[in-house]
């Protein structure tokens, strides 16, 4: 089969790696920017560019009048999106030339996050308190049924970027008024304080095959707008929480109509009542590294088993999920004010991986013990800001390419 992979990050690797060795043709269509990057080119057949990646009318043009031209002598059996930001690309060439997966209305459940909570809050599932900014009495009734604080968040950017907290009536409506034009893409959301969880999760058939929960002891939100060091741990096993996150995935899942994908959702435990809520998913790999985290907890490889599925599916093979491991593992990363992070006093034997990216410091632990794994996220903690590696940066509005 032949697959066209879009993917306008540098990520997804191993899923291109993994793709080839399945006997497939791979392209790949990216940003032009990244044309030199470690891209596996012993696995990709050809390279496609994009000198500008934004979701705009004269992008997605660009992208069916190219593939228009490359399909008159080559055919392309399936496509995928290996980031956020190229689901919606991934969806509009399927639906163009009716290549079979994901269509646009699906797609917007795991981009549009006011699709999202829509779908999810009319499928039973609980979520905050949230509205659109489309019509102002619904908006100044929102604000008088709820109380604050609340987050005002674009509907289709990753992670946290360009999410604003307000705290009362006026400073909602001031940053309401501030978005001009740009107000009917962003949605307020009433702010819950509480853990933030992941699940990370295969899906065959419209089933959930494979699922590890995971809790970030910083919240994204935290480590974007308060300069803070990103870490997750892997849930206790078969615990309360765990079976309460993979219960509410699946059903995520279900509503959202996702029949063969890797996925990444997050939900929050509040405080205030211990009940969980929705908060958003994604129909692709978890990004910071997460999947080499699941890796190490379970012997998953998230890439790779995903590049597998898309390939049985295509070919109307069968697939097997391999033998799930139960360690716990654990992440921490920050940004550092060394280009390259001296490793040597991190030398614990839990250790499992580096990181090697430029001003960047991270490292993933394994143990049969999550004890071990919490009290080695505290103690790399302390030393990355003790000994002077942790650097901070304002969190951008919305995510350079």
């Amino acid at each position: 089969m032949t697959f066209l992979c879009i993917c306008t990050y540098f990520k997804g690797v191993e899923f291109l790696k993994s793709c080839k060795a399945e006997g497939n043709t791979v392209y790949l269509l990216t940003n032009k920017k990244l044309e030199h990057k470690p891209w596996p080119h012993e696995s990709v057949d050809e390279f496609f560019y994009l000198d500008n990646v934004e979701n705009t009318f004269d992008t997605y043009q660009k992208i069916l009048t190219g593939l228009s031209n490359l399909m008159r002598s080559k055919k392309i059996d399936r496509v995928v999106a290996l980031d956020d930001f190229d689901v919606e690309k991934a969806a509009l060439v399927r639906e163009h030339f009716r290549i079979p997966g994901m269509g646009q209305t699906t797609a917007r459940y795991f981009r549009d996050k006011l699709a999202m909570r829509v779908q999810a809050q009319d499928s039973g599932i609980a979520v905050p308190p949230f509205s659109s900014l489309f019509h102002d009495i619904d908006i100044t009734e929102y604000l008088q049924k709820t109380s604050p604080p609340w987050v005002i968040k674009p509907r289709s950017e990753a992670s946290a970027a360009g999410i604003k907290k307000v705290h009362s009536f006026q400073e909602a409506w001031d940053t309401v008024h501030s978005l001009g034009d740009e107000r009917h893409n962003f949605l307020i959301e009433q702010f819950k304080p509480g853990d933030v969880y992941h699940v990370d999760a295969l899906t065959v058939g419209g089933k959930v095959i494979f699922s590890r929960s995971n809790q970030y002891l910083n919240t994204p939100f935290e480590v974007a707008h308060g300069g803070g060091i990103f870490r997750s741990v892997t849930v206790e096993h078969n615990s309360e929480d765990d079976v309460a996150l993979k219960k509410m995935n699946e059903q995520v899942m279900k509503a959202f109509g996702l029949k063969f994908s890797a996925s990444h959702t997050e939900m929050i435990k509040c405080y205030e009542d211990g009940k969980f809520y929705f908060l958003e998913t994604a129909s692709r790999v978890g990004g910071a590294n997460l999947a080499e985290m699941v890796e190490f907890s379970s012997g998953i490889n998230l890439w790779r088993e995903w590049a597998k599925i898309e390939t049985a599916v295509a070919t109307g093979g069968s697939y097997e999920l391999p033998n799930v491991e139960e360690d716990y593992s654990g992440i921490v990363i920050s940004l550092s004010s060394h280009q390259y992070p001296d490793y040597a006093p991190f030398n614990d034997p839990e250790i499992v991986w580096k990181m090697n990216d430029e001003y960047h410091i991270g490292l993933i632990v394994r143990s049969k013990s999550r004890e071990k794994v919490m009290e080695l996220m505290e103690k790399y903690a302390s030393m990355i800001r003790d000994l002077g590696y942790h650097a901070s940066a304002p969190a951008p509005d919305k995510p350079v390419h």
